[in-house]
């Protein structure tokens, strides 16, 4: 379908644009932003008067709970509600069931995902089979398979030694080691951020130590194999300036945060709130605010969702006993621009406006942390798009959203940010209706 896309916004960070342009789509592609191209003739206008035009976001941490977790929720679910957050592009940990250490599993998620025709599904393979540490994978078939990179999620690698090949062998085909990095002992089966309100509390706690020692450790690797890292979801002020040192040195390291731990700190846990329950968790305010200036001054490279849809069979528990996680595609844009509102307007931003700033970390960023030919607005590029009212203000309901996981610390929260319409490689996928 030829798609002219007219009267609006368009903020395109890749490029440098924030300004009133004219998008035009053809054969899923860019064809031309401005003036139309010649003998063009569109098969469908889409008025975006008032909206903001910008490249599908790009998530790189999203739990889509297949295989093995359907109770929680399906792909079907979890995409749609990519789709009602912008989201067009994501990354999917591998801690499925079973694990994502096998060519035939990530192929079929692969081709499950495109026969739904929605978000382009970007898998991390199992680092060690299993997740459990010991055997290396078979890197090279998995990444034949489609995935573009290699993780532990939620689980640690005990013996250091087994860390060190799995980089060097990474290293040797240059592909990304992406960590979450917590010590393997400091911290297990803590529940908090350990500090005066978890004692108060009586919640077992984990130490920002957890972090840090497992950061001097994978920074010791990096020097020694020169592999890639990509560290997922950091936590704490004091991880944050080891990597901003790292960065300083040029280790080819890249970070990023959950858009839930760029507004809560440990006290939104409050009376017990098992929505607050999440990993790692909400730390202190001091670390809250160091993750806000990381986004702003480039050691945070990019802002993650970190969507974990939780059934109300394990979250409606006592906070100890409940699952981490929250749902977060939906919210994804909303609390990106809360962000940039809140913190960024206020700062010497070079001239760059803060909606530009909140779009760049959710899509342009991500792109490139992740290798992906997507986050742009090119012309040629594919046509992966999101248009959304950035003055729009919703609530977080569970009715209000798709996805089957309705656990997130911001329900009941009115937020600003709505997305009308998700086109991905040129077609419509979703349309929200104009409130009346």
């Amino acid at each position: 379908m030829k798609l002219h896309i007219k009267n609006g916004h368009l903020v395109d960070p890749a490029n440098a644009i924030d300004a009133p342009h004219d998008l035009f789509i053809a054969d899923g592609k860019i064809v031309a932003v401005g003036a139309a191209p010649a003998g063009f003739t569109a098969e469908r206008t889409i008025d975006a008067a008032g909206l903001v035009v910008a490249p599908g976001f790009v998530d790189l941490s999203a739990r889509l709970r297949e295989p093995g977790y359907e109770y929680k929720a399906t792909l079907e679910s979890e995409l749609q509600a990519a789709m009602q957050g912008g989201v067009t592009s994501l990354v999917c940990p591998p801690d499925t069931d079973p694990v994502l250490d096998e060519p035939g599993l990530v192929e079929m998620l692969k081709h499950r995902a495109k026969t739904l025709n929605l978000a382009n599904v970007h898998p991390l393979g199992a680092l060690t089979v299993g997740l459990k540490g010991q055997a290396l994978t078979e890197m090279a078939e998995l990444t034949e398979a489609g995935c573009i990179g290699f993780a532990q999620a939620e689980e640690p690698i005990e013996d250091t030694t087994v860390l060190l090949r799995a980089m060097q062998y990474a290293k040797t085909f240059e592909y990304t080691v992406w960590l979450r990095p917590q010590d393997a002992h400091i911290g297990r089966g803590g529940i908090a951020h350990a500090g005066p309100l978890a004692s108060r509390l009586g919640l077992s706690g984990v130490p920002v130590m957890s972090e840090t020692i497992a950061l001097h450790t994978i920074f010791e690797l990096m020097r020694s194999t020169g592999a890639r890292v990509h560290l997922c979801r950091m936590s704490s002020a004091a991880g944050l300036e080891l990597v901003r040192a790292a960065k300083r040195e040029g280790l080819p390291v890249t970070c990023d945060v959950g858009a839930h731990h760029i507004h809560l700190t440990d006290a939104d846990i409050g009376f017990f709130d098992s929505n607050a329950r999440v990993t790692p968790p909400f730390r202190s305010q001091r670390d809250r605010d160091a993750i806000r200036a990381g986004l702003l001054d480039g050691t945070v490279d990019a802002l993650c969702s970190d969507h974990t849809p939780v059934d109300d069979d394990e979250k409606l528990l006592p906070f100890g006993e409940a699952s981490p996680g929250a749902t977060g595609l939906e919210l994804l844009l909303s609390l990106a621009l809360k962000w940039a509102d809140d913190y960024a307007a206020g700062q010497p931003d070079g001239g760059v406006r803060p909606l530009a700033r909140a779009v760049g970390k959710i899509s342009a960023d991500p792109a490139r942390v992740a290798g992906l030919a997507s986050g742009t607005l090119s012309v040629g590029a594919v046509a992966d798009v999101c248009l959304f009212d950035p003055a729009a203000r919703w609530t977080v309901a569970a009715s209000a959203l798709a996805s089957q996981g309705k656990h997130t610390p911001f329900l009941g929260y009115e937020l600003s940010g709505q997305v009308r319409a998700t086109i991905v490689a040129g077609h419509v996928a979703f349309e929200r209706a104009a409130a009346r």
